[in-house]
């Protein structure tokens, strides 16, 4: 199906209109989803602000609730969520889709603009409430970030009901009640498909390689939120300190199930707090956790602490990551291709993967006009829908 431009679009298309910014308080209130999706699966803490949104819906459904029969829930064999729940999760699959093949859609519109209509209304009510944030007189700066990530929806059924009863009824308003995640590790010919055929083909260009560490930290004094210490390793071979950020707030999740595709997709408007407002002695107690650490690449994570190093003042070592990521980028786009190596310090779990996160920069820059311009955000919006779709919504079938 060829991309027709929102001015050339015919009529026959079902319209709605735009929402206006005094709509979007209301609208706001209205998408507030306080669900069971909320938790961080490496740090077990809440991490959502009390007004985020957080959504699930699929595409390419003949209405807006019955999956075709093609398509089945099915059981899905990953080590590392078995131990850390003790049961399969179950994802979308559609046996029959055959990759070289095109697919058909029988949609009243293109599927981007589709999702693009579905995600409108709560990006901008959502950056609504950012832009509070940024314009109120505190010392921390903030990032808001709008993400899109590339992986496949798992969700967690209750065990009195039978796989055979799912199949039989499968809608999504069965799962819309059922507990998900979002698991973003993805196959490496994919990752590999992603750097060696779309990279050049859409027009990105190297930008930089890093080789970092994040460390995890709670802190007693914020219960509800995690400390991101940003580390890299110095000419000596040690771990060095250069960054601290309060993951937070997320305003804004949307997980998009796609049947007729073999990956699924994620919307997340993101703000970060690079934080700049901890006293001496807080500062200190980082730092000699950082300077404490060791790093061993023979563990998950890459580093260790020695026996009672793992805590300082009112912070606990409870998580770590060690990324490698090639960073590409073009105007209005930034392409991250990260290697992950995590390991949980609460569940003794770790797992290595590999993701594909798009930051979509030109929207962001959009959204933080003074004057926003709903028109011009939604034409960005669908542009971008159609270069994800086209280049990053495609592969092998995947967890396999």
């Amino acid at each position: 199906m060829a991309y027709i431009p929102p001015h050339k679009r015919n009529s026959n298309e079902t319209e709605r209109p735009l929402p206006t910014p005094d709509k979007l308080a209301p609208l706001f209130k209205k998408h507030v989803d306080i669900g069971s999706s909320k938790y961080n699966e490496w740090t077990s803490k809440l991490i959502y602000a009390d007004c985020a949104i957080s959504k699930w819906w699929a595409v390419g459904l003949d209405d807006d609730t019955q999956f075709p029969s093609s398509v089945n829930l099915e059981p899905i064999s990953l080590d590392t969520i078995l131990q850390k729940s003790g049961e399969k999760p179950l994802a979308l699959m559609n046996p029959g889709l055959d990759t070289d093949s095109e697919v058909k859609w029988d949609l009243p519109k293109c599927p981007w603009v589709y999702i693009a209509d579905k995600v409108l209304e709560d990006l901008l009510a959502s950056f609504e409430n950012v832009r509070k944030e940024m314009e109120s007189p505190k010392l921390e700066e903030l990032r808001p970030n709008l993400v899109a990530r590339v992986g496949k929806v798992l969700f967690y059924r209750s065990p009195s009901v039978s796989l055979e009863y799912i199949r039989e009824n499968l809608t999504t308003e069965m799962l819309k009640k059922w507990k998900r995640r979002f698991y973003t590790n993805v196959p490496v010919s994919y990752m590999e498909k992603i750097v060696n055929k779309a990279v050049p083909n859409i027009g990105l260009d190297f930008k930089s390689e890093k080789d970092i560490y994040q460390v995890k930290l709670s802190d007693s004094s914020r219960p509800d939120s995690t400390l991101s210490c940003t580390c890299i390793v110095n000419e000596h071979g040690k771990l060095h300190f250069y960054k601290v950020e309060l993951n937070q707030v997320r305003n804004m999740v949307m997980d998009i199930s796609i049947p007729n595709k073999n990956l699924d997709l994620r919307l997340m408007l993101n703000v970060k707090r690079v934080l700049t407002t901890q006293t001496d002695d807080e500062m200190q107690s980082i730092r000699d956790l950082i300077d404490s650490a060791i790093i061993d690449p023979d563990v998950k994570g890459g580093l260790r602490w020695p026996l009672e190093k793992a805590s300082s003042g009112k912070y606990n070592v409870v998580g770590v990551w060690h990324v490698i990521a090639k960073t590409y980028k073009n105007q209005s786009l930034r392409l991250k291709v990260r290697h992950a190596d995590r390991f949980n310090f609460r569940t003794s779990v770790g797992e290595a993967s590999w993701e594909i996160n798009l930051h979509l920069e030109k929207l962001v820059a959009k959204l933080k006009e003074e004057k926003v311009e709903v028109n011009s955000i939604s034409e960005t919006l669908e542009e971008n829908m159609k270069f994800i779709w086209d280049n990053f919504l495609s592969c092998e079938r995947f967890l396999t």
